[in-house]
């Protein structure tokens, strides 16, 4: 009998730390998150795709300069995204405050993508004074 509760006992144990592992571990990002002045520095490369993924509203009222929109939020986005990019290129993701794009950054780099975010977003780069089109 104490046997069994020794087994019982380790397994239980084993299961805990199974458990607590995978709730500490956080979802790993396969994408780089840089600062307003790392992102511009990135897409002064001309081989890099920048896209906004805001709304067409949002887009329209600024937008980084030769900046794609493809809204991440539309439910066609996927298959936008593969009709307007080039995977073998890089992309450069933005939004109002870096949430959406790390969403799309996330799809993106799921369909094999190599791909930069803005991390703070539109909002941080106008704050920093970046160049903006309307």
């Amino acid at each position: 009998m104490i046997m069994i509760k020794k087994i019982f006992f380790a397994l239980f144990a084993g299961l805990c730390l199974v458990s607590l592992s995978a709730c500490t571990q956080k979802n790993k990002e396969n994408f780089k998150n840089l600062s307003s002045d790392d992102f511009e520095q990135l897409i002064q490369d001309e081989n890099v795709q920048v896209v906004d993924v805001r709304t067409v509203a949002e887009y329209s009222q600024g937008h980084l300069p030769n900046s794609l929109n493809i809204n991440v939020l539309d439910e066609t986005f996927s298959a936008s995204v593969d009709e307007q990019l080039d995977i073998k290129r890089p992309v450069a993701v933005y939004c109002r405050s870096g949430k959406r794009s790390r969403n799309a950054a996330k799809i993106l780099e799921k369909k094999g993508y190599t791909v930069y975010n803005l991390d703070k977003g539109f909002e941080d780069w106008k704050k920093n004074n970046k160049e903006i089109e309307l």
